[in-house]
């Protein structure tokens, strides 16, 4: 199997996040990707991917992956019955991080109980 093959689930992930400026070549065995993700939630979607294939610190594959904008982890459109803890557990592994998330979008939100799908909101970095 070609490095490439063992890792085009990396690559679908990829596309899939809509990754600009990606470049991918396979040398001597191993394979370089670079690109840049939108967000550093994206980023490490794709190191988790690279990860689960590779193991903690994988030898044939090198990647450089940049990030757009750093100033938030991620935007996360709201779908119907999520609520902030919900959100907050999905990123940060705590529901009770919904506060930060809260806070970071005042300027939307009014009410931490009380959002609406297609709400696009700021993950702040913590």
């Amino acid at each position: 199997m070609s490095v490439k093959a063992k890792y085009q689930p990396v690559l679908d992930l990829g596309e899939k996040l809509a990754i600009k400026n990606g470049d991918v070549n396979e040398e001597g065995g191993v394979l370089k990707i670079k690109g840049e993700a939108a967000t550093q939630y994206e980023k490490n979607l794709l190191w988790d991917k690279i990860k689960e294939i590779g193991g903690q610190s994988p030898s044939d594959i090198k990647a450089n992956i940049t990030v757009a904008d750093d100033s938030v982890y991620a935007r996360h459109t709201v779908k119907s019955g999520e609520s902030l803890s919900k959100i907050a557990k999905h990123y940060y592994g705590d529901p009770m991080k919904y506060k930060q998330i809260f806070e970071a979008n005042t300027n939307i939100l009014k009410n931490p109980d009380l959002i609406h799908p297609d709400q696009v909101l700021v993950i702040p970095n913590l």
